[in-house]
């Protein structure tokens, strides 16, 4: 899977234009950040891409078709928020398997799934608890295993680890960075921290008056 996401643009009513025609490619395989400043647009391009935004004009391509016309569920594209929206009243094992269900996955898949992104995330011995008990990074841990659990065609990250100090954002960033390797899906990572984004990201894409600008590759 590729996406490309060409000559996107879209307006707050009453506002000037928040995306002025962004140009970006994410190959296969590949975790690449968006930078910019606050209110300049990262996360509406994140939710154009995902359909959570209506209105947008251009092109969004996944693996060369396009996504207009097709609401979030049927894009098939995984996002994760800063905050990670897990149901508190089920366990860390319901929750994984919950997009799982949404997609009609058969029980022994959905079973084995579930362990092996746990497994991944390392969190195979809290399956069982409830998330209201975890962690602010065990949770989004929780977040990024139910997300590719689903096996999505491409994943979103809008700020995943600002809630969190420096310490355990280095960790769980480079956990996370290796699941999405391991998935071998295009992601796109919108961070205000540059240094995370050189740590992490394959190419870093800056996001200035509207339009995003490759800033560097291979880091």
């Amino acid at each position: 899977m590729s996406l490309d996401v060409r000559d996107l643009r879209f307006t707050y009513e009453g506002w000037p234009p928040t995306l002025n025609g962004v140009d970006l490619a994410v190959a296969p395989g590949e975790c690449d950040f968006l930078l910019g400043p606050s209110g300049g647009g990262k996360t509406t391009a994140l939710r154009c891409i995902a359909g959570l935004e209506q209105g947008y004009s251009g092109t969004i391509l996944l693996d060369g078709r396009p996504l207009e016309g097709l609401p979030p569920h049927r894009r098939g594209i995984g996002m994760i928020f800063q905050e990670p929206a897990l149901f508190p009243h089920l366990s860390v094992w319901k929750n994984v398997a919950f997009g799982m269900r949404y997609r009609n996955v058969p029980r022994a898949s959905e079973e084995a799934r579930a362990r092996d992104w746990l497994r991944v995330v390392d969190l195979e011995e809290k399956a069982h608890a409830p998330v209201d008990e975890l962690s602010g990074g065990q949770r989004q841990r929780v977040a990024l295993a139910r997300t590719l659990a689903a096996r999505p065609r491409a994943v979103l990250l809008d700020e995943p680890l600002s809630a969190l100090d420096q310490t355990l954002r280095e960790e769980l960033g480079a956990r996370i960075r290796e699941a999405l390797r391991r998935a071998n899906v295009p992601s796109l990572w919108v961070t205000h921290d540059e240094s995370e984004a050189r740590r992490l990201g394959d190419r870093v894409w800056r996001l200035s008056g509207g339009k995003a600008v490759e800033a560097s590759r291979s880091l």
